[in-house]
């Protein structure tokens, strides 16, 4: 049974997708643990209604980046994860914390990485007059938005849409791959050649709504 840690910061749609889908299909997996930079993140409430483990690990606490990815380290390896999964974390972790969770550290990213790495993907997919968005659900390397792509979903940008309309758009099809994907990684029809990503079953790793 694999046991999974999940970070957040706010809400934990993408965590509570995962909740339901890991209960529901039967995954041999589970939750144990849902841990947030912030005491106020609405999805602890979530976590705790259903029975999972939760902390907080206060970023204002910490002077500095290094001491809050150290207390955090310690808050996760508290449950002894075979995953850890970023869903709507905001923070940034710094390499020395990445490297001690290497190619067992899943994030999800609202664009078609490479493209529109960091904050305010549909604002600037957008100006840039993109006809198709999406997500990438990838494993966690040091670099920014960047590492091994594992699924990835394409959606239509509308002419009439703004980032609100977009965002809704891309958040409903996360909640689609990266249940998908944690799936996969827990069942071990996951692995990494050259940098790529292949699903051992043959499964195909792009969700297209076009």
């Amino acid at each position: 049974m694999k046991r999974i840690v999940v970070l957040i910061s706010g809400r934990g749609s993408n965590m509570e997708a995962i909740v339901r889908c890991c209960a529901e299909q039967r995954w041999p997996a589970r939750v144990v643990a849902v841990i947030a930079n912030r005491p106020q993140a609405a999805g602890l409430e979530f976590a705790r209604a259903h029975g999972i483990d939760t902390a907080v690990v206060d970023h204002q606490a910490y002077a500095a980046r290094e001491a809050f990815d150290a207390a955090l380290a310690a808050a996760v390896d508290a449950h002894a994860p075979d995953l850890l999964v970023l869903a709507g974390f905001m923070r940034i972790l710094g390499p020395a914390f990445v490297r001690r969770y290497e190619g067992r550290m899943l994030n999800i990213h609202p664009s078609l990485l490479p493209a529109f790495p960091g904050l305010h993907t549909h604002r600037r997919a957008l100006e840039a007059g993109c006809k198709v968005s999406g997500a990438t659900v990838h494993f966690v390397t040091a670099d920014l938005d960047h590492g091994p792509i594992v699924l990835q979903s394409v959606v239509p940008v509308q002419p009439d849409d703004d980032e609100a309309a977009l965002a809704a758009r891309v958040l409903a099809s996360e909640h689609r791959i990266y249940p998908q994907a944690v799936q996969w990684f827990v069942r071990g029809v996951l692995r990494v050649e050259h940098g790529v990503v292949r699903q051992s079953e043959g499964a195909p790793q792009l969700l297209s709504t076009l």
